[in-house]
Order: structure tokens, then sequence, then C-alpha cells
């Protein structure tokens, strides 16, 4: 059976009309919640107020799906559980696991945007401090003015940058301006990886740090710069980045890391408010294209479970090509498929192998795209 639902602001309500136990209503209940984030619902509230009892693969059912909410940055609550229910929650100690409320009302309630409003409010105040810092500390002030026009001049001009008396306090700012800017634009923009790993993510904040220190570092001398850029060209990253837009983004880390470490504090602070806009109207104004994998499964014997593999796909809304097949004491197909670039590799593996051992193995890797 599937549940009702009904939307309660930006959420939709899944209203749950019998037990959630073994043999059918707690498989469809959690299909029937995978399917809605697949189809591009974030934000999912479970009415258990009609929902007698539950069992373990109605609890299993609700773990999965609150992972898979995790897994898209979104959320699950569960509102109003009966009393026998919400004794099953604290006796498989989850009760500290999933958002329960007493209501769907209350749920409605608790139910703002936090993350948005803070990240919102914290870019508010980081790019409004850089662009005051900006003008209240002008460019000229930090001496990097006379700097350029030193280089550009032959040495010309002046006797030297006259430095601060808390010069290496201010070049620790510039390093902090970027750290901070960094993980900003790393909150709003999470990279298109294989299978997301912090490292990516890390060398987002770390790039635009990186920026900021070889500004200070390189001054006025071109031998710097040119030594700095020698030393950037052995760097190579072990984590391949196959996203266009994440390599794009990492170059304008940099570059907002660079206006951090020369002191342009005003220019870093308005090119972080709009790489931030940026990203978020592109976000909602363009749909993401499938990603084409390529996938090679390993199943025991000579009979391969191409039923099993075909339903999986379909479930999961993937088009897909057989491209190789190879035998010998076990039979190896090798697929070309289109699917969700949401689609969590490890989950459809765990679905593929869950056919009772036929499966040994299953392997993806991005295809190559064919040429026209």
């Amino acid at each position: 059976m599937v549940a009702p639902r009904r939307p309660v602001g930006d959420r939709l309500v899944l209203s749950p009309q019998e037990p959630l136990v073994a043999g059918g209503a707690a498989e469809n209940f959690e299909e029937n919640i995978r399917e809605l984030y697949r189809k591009g619902y974030r934000h999912l509230v479970v009415d258990l107020s009609g929902v007698a009892s539950i069992d373990s693969a109605g609890v299993r059912a609700l773990v999965r799906g609150h992972t898979t909410a995790q897994r898209v940055a979104g959320s699950l609550r569960l509102a109003a559980p009966s009393a026998a229910v919400a004794h099953v929650f604290e006796l498989a100690h989850l009760a500290t696991v999933f958002e329960i409320y007493g209501s769907v009302d209350s749920a409605r309630l608790a139910a703002w945007p936090w993350r948005a409003i803070r990240l919102t409010a914290a870019g508010a105040v980081l790019c409004g401090a850089l662009v005051w810092m900006g003008l209240r500390w002008p460019l000229e002030l930090t001496g990097i003015g006379d700097a350029a026009d030193s280089v550009l001049t032959g040495g010309k001009k002046g006797g030297g940058i006259p430095a601060h008396q808390f010069q290496p306090f201010i070049e620790l700012l510039k390093l902090v301006v970027a750290a901070f800017i960094g993980m900003f634009i790393t909150a709003i923009h999470q990279p298109t990886m294989r299978e997301r790993t912090p490292s990516i993510e890390q060398a987002q904040t770390l790039l635009c740090v990186s920026g900021a220190m070889m500004m200070i570092i390189i001054g006025n001398s071109l031998a710097r710069a040119f030594g700095i850029a020698g030393a950037a060209g052995i760097i190579k990253f072990r984590t391949p980045v196959d996203d266009t837009k994440d390599a794009t983004i990492l170059f304008l880390l940099m570059g907002l890391g660079m206006s951090a470490g020369l002191g342009a504090f005003a220019v870093a602070g308005l090119g972080t408010a709009f790489l931030a806009t940026a990203l978020v109207t592109l976000e909602r104004v363009t749909s993401q294209k499938s990603r084409m994998m390529s996938v090679e499964i390993l199943a025991a014997g000579r009979q391969f479970p191409a039923a099993h593999v075909e339903r999986v796909f379909a479930r999961n809304h993937i088009r897909f090509e057989p491209r190789e097949i190879s035998q010998s004491d076990d039979v190896t197909v090798k697929y070309q498929t289109w699917l969700d670039p949401r689609a969590s590799l490890e989950d459809l593996s765990v679905q593929l192998m869950a056919d009772g051992g036929s499966v040994k193995s299953v392997a993806w890797e991005h295809a190559k795209r064919e040429r026209a």
C-alpha cells in the first residue's frame, strides 16, 4: 500500500495507515521513500499516527530513508508515533537518531531551512565585513600599490615598501580571510565526485589559502613569482577532478585567495558574494544531466542473473546497454549505464548483490565518451 501524501509547506507528508512490518508493507514503504527522493523531493515528514506497530523491517525502511536523505542533503522527520512505535525506537536506541516530533504541525514549524539561513547570514557578514575593510583600508594603504609601481618602473619609485608595525598579523589576517572564503564557498558547492570524499572539499579551502599565501610570499619579487610558478607546476591532484564545474570552482577559489593575499578585501568580498549567488542560481535553474558509467558485474556459475540486474536498473531509473560478455567458470557482463548524478554507487552495488549470492562483485568506472 502506498502511503497517502500531502504537502505541508516545503515538505511532503507521508501517512502510512497500516503496520510497517515485513511481508510487503515495510518494503513498499521503503521503496516509496526512495522513489520520492529520486524524483527530487528533499524534505519528508512521516506521520506515524496511523501505524499501530513496527518491526525490524519497518525500522530498516526508516533508517535507509534517513541515510538517503543525508546523502542528498535532505531530511526525514517522524511525527506523532504511537506509544508502541516509540517504545520500539527506544529499544533500538534510535530515538536520538531520528528527528521525532509530537505532531505534524510541530514538525512543520521546525522545518525552517536553518542551514540555508545560517549560510546566508554567515555569507552576508563575511562579505559585508570584507567590503567594509576594503573601503576602510584601501589597497594603497597596504603597500601593495607601491610594490606594483616598483616592479613596473624597475624600482625607480620610492625606497621600498614601508612596513606596518603589525605587518605579520596583517598577513595572518589575510590567510584567515582566505580560509573563511574557502569554507563558505565549499559549504555552498559540494563537489561532484564518484563517491563524495572530504579530501576534495578540504582542497577547495586550502587552495584558497594557498592563493593568499603565494601573493604574500611573492610581494614585489619577480624572481619569487617564477619560483612559485615552477613549484606549483609539479603539484598534481591524486584525487581526479572529473567535473569541469569543480575544476572551475578551484580556479576561482585560487583567484579569491589571491585577492585576499593582496589585501584587496573589497574585491574578495564582492567576488565571494557574486560566486555564491551564481552557484545557488545555477543550481536552481540548471537541470543535472545523466552520469554515464560503466559497470562490470561478476556472477557465480554460468547462468547470469540478467532479470535481477535489469529489475535493479529499472527500479532506480537507470538506462543501460549490455556491451560485453565473458564466460569461464563464472560469467562477467559489462553494461554501459546512464544514471542520476546523485545516485549512490555503493547503494546500487548492494542492491545488485542482494540476489542470494549469485552476484559476486560489482565494479563501477566512468565510461569513456564515444566520439561522434
